[in-house]
């Protein structure tokens, strides 16, 4: 007779208590799953959070943004391998319903939650969540994707594009938490709040880093590293006044070259948009393929 399914219940979050389930279950993901833990543990202000524990076997979260009280998000599921087939994810995921409901939700979705989050969707490697998540009536809406650059053998030179620049009166240099303020007024209203908190995570939290173009003490364009996970690279954008510059290009390249020194061999593009841009700058390839779903709740 197989054991019973374990109760599920509201839990505190604690990464360090969840880390060996989540290096066990996520496969494509374990060397940081103890930084993902963390991060999500973290989220910014204003967002509503429920962490539920199925004993041992398995752990959801389940966000929603105050910014739209509609939709909620599943930040992560993980159920141990050899607690599978026995309806943890499934019982894992009615509570996760059932959290999204309680936070007024209409609609739940297995989704990034930018700006704090560790995946796009569900990586398609993970075929067990795929079937977990069809059966139970959720719809795939969209198709995401990151790349990869190999950090051994891109090329990451910027030396001849920073002297370019420089004689434009553009230059470039890492972020200090003391220009945080004005990275984070220009970020929000260049781009949005989303990117401002993306690049106070990537000045600020350990590993990260944040690279900046600036011109007479205004900021040009920015790129950033870590704020989510060690290896992953982003955001990045330019103010649509300094286009055309090649801040792009430089910027990337700085931020990689940052990963590679820190030890990586590879980091990962995520969430990407222009692939030719990324293949063209540093080699990358399109690597990750993530499926994302919703369903009415």
């Amino acid at each position: 007779m197989a054991d019973p399914v374990p109760a599920v219940t509201a839990v505190e979050p604690d990464p360090a208590g969840f880390a060996p389930l989540a290096a066990r279950a996520l496969t494509f993901d374990s060397a940081e799953a103890a930084e993902i833990l963390t991060r999500l543990s973290t989220p910014p202000a204003g967002r509503h959070t429920v962490w539920l524990r199925a004993g041992d076997a398995g752990v959801v979260l389940v966000s929603r943004n105050g910014n739209d009280s509609t939709v909620a998000h599943v930040d992560l599921l993980a159920v141990d391998p050899g607690s599978r087939r026995r309806g943890i994810g499934t019982a894992l995921l009615r509570a996760a319903e059932q959290a999204a409901t309680g936070f007024g939700a209409r609609e739940l979705r297995f989704m990034g939650n930018p700006p704090c989050y560790a995946w796009p969707g569900i990586d398609v490697r993970y075929t067990p969540a795929i079937c977990l998540v069809e059966a139970a009536g959720y719809e795939r809406f969209r198709t995401a994707q990151n790349m990869v650059a190999d950090l051994t053998t891109a090329d990451l030179s910027t030396v001849d594009d920073e002297e370019r620049l420089a004689a434009q009166g553009v230059a470039i240099r890492k972020a200090t938490p003391r220009e945080l303020p004005t990275l984070r007024a220009w970020a929000e209203r260049v781009f949005n709040a989303t990117w401002a908190w993306e690049i106070e995570q990537s000045v600020l939290a350990p590993g990260a880093g944040c690279h900046v173009a600036w011109r007479d003490g205004a900021v040009l364009a920015f790129a950033g590293h870590g704020a989510n996970r060690p290896s992953w690279f982003g955001p990045m954008g330019t103010d649509p006044e300094a286009r055309n510059l090649g801040l792009g290009k430089v910027l990337l390249r700085r931020c990689l070259a940052a990963q590679r020194d820190a030890g990586l061999d590879s980091a990962q593009i995520g969430w990407v948009g222009p692939i030719p841009f990324y293949s063209r700058t540093v080699g990358a390839r399109v690597d990750r393929i993530f499926w994302l779903y919703r369903k009415e709740i």
